[in-house]
């Protein structure tokens, strides 16, 4: 808790990155949420790991070992065949997974294909919400496109990751407006991109995150400071995500 206020930090890694070198262990996590008042981590594995299953297996024992400290989303290479690919969704559903995270930077999966469609039905047979990073990796990173997947599967949850960064925020405020059951995570936007999309977008349908324990205080800071209402921090900062989340890891 800070200032009064729950925080579920909805992006988080754990895990060795194989593509920049970071490491970040179960122990660091903690240490990271206790100093700065973190009640719950989204653990999602780095975009690019040397093995998807042993990353899954940390992230699973991390979530067993403290019960309400975590939440946990699988990553894995989108385009390994598709049995392999809804078999390991399965197992990260069966270990308590609450969502499934893209990362169109180094996964290039294109929203408006049906190729991909076995993603997003294993997300909705696994009331997996599906969070996709957004921003950097355009196109298929940009906000705009996941319209498309939010249309033909309207009862998956998607969340943009980054809202499309400061560069593409206009978009995702668009894709949120076009498609209820798209949500938006806060995370790299400057303060007033935030108050650009709560002029548009509920906070019933935003949530916050980290990305990177060097920001957690600054992405927090950031909506904890802005002159909104003390309500809507508090969706924010816990209610949207644990509703999200809660409801789609049962």
């Amino acid at each position: 808790m800070r200032d009064g206020f729950q925080i579920f930090d909805t992006h988080t890694h754990l895990g060795a990155a194989r593509h920049s070198g970071r490491q970040c262990d179960e122990s660091q996590m903690l240490a990271h949420m206790d100093r700065h008042g973190i009640d719950r981590s989204m653990l999602i594995p780095f975009p690019v790991v040397d093995d998807y299953r042993a990353t899954h297996d940390l992230i699973a024992q991390a979530l067993a070992r403290h019960p309400g400290r975590f939440a946990a989303a699988a990553c894995l290479d989108p385009f390994v065949p598709p049995a392999e690919y809804t078999t390991e969704i399965a197992r990260c559903a069966s270990l308590g997974f609450g969502a499934l995270k893209i990362q169109p930077q180094y996964q290039a999966v294109n929203p408006l294909s049906t190729r991909n469609d076995h993603i997003f039905e294993a997300a909705l047979r696994h009331r997996l919400a599906l969070i996709v990073h957004t921003g950097a990796g355009a196109p298929f990173a940009l906000p705009s496109l996941w319209i498309a997947a939010a249309r033909r599967f309207p009862d998956l949850p998607i969340i943009l990751g980054h809202a499309g960064g400061g560069l593409y925020v206009l978009e995702a405020i668009v894709a949120a407006l076009e498609c209820p059951n798209i949500y938006i995570e806060l995370s790299s936007l400057m303060p007033h991109h935030v108050l650009e999309v709560l002029r548009h977008v509920p906070a019933s349908r935003l949530m916050a995150g980290s990305d990177l324990p060097e920001s957690i205080e600054a992405e927090f800071d950031k909506i904890l400071t802005l002159e909104i209402d003390g309500h809507e921090k508090t969706q924010i900062l816990w209610e949207t995500p644990t509703r999200v989340f809660r409801t789609h890891s049962m």
